[in-house]
């Protein structure tokens, strides 16, 4: 596994740019310099992301969504597990 988040990410398990190992380790967004949570799809080549707006759905059930243009940031939120346990990170025992 990698450190840096994929170019493009989704969180409908119907998208076929979803991943779940990833989604949970846990990747965090920042839109112009702001992170955001509600975040349900992003791709960093083309600089968007679709955010969830609400409580609202369609008239299938999915939650209603806008597509917002600008500098995507995607992160990490916690090392992954091969890393863990291991007080500096670097993979090595002490």
């Amino acid at each position: 596994m990698t450190d840096t988040p994929p170019d493009r990410l989704a969180t409908n398990p119907k998208s076929p740019f979803y991943d779940e190992e990833l989604l949970r380790r846990g990747v965090g967004i920042r839109f112009k310099g702001v992170e955001k949570t509600n975040v349900d799809e992003y791709c960093v080549s083309e600089g968007w992301v679709r955010l969830s707006v609400g409580n609202t759905r369609d008239r299938y059930g999915n939650p209603m969504t806008v597509k917002l243009k600008g500098d995507v940031e995607p992160y990490f939120h916690e090392t992954p597990p091969e890393e863990e346990g291991k007080p500096d990170g670097t993979g090595s025992p002490e």
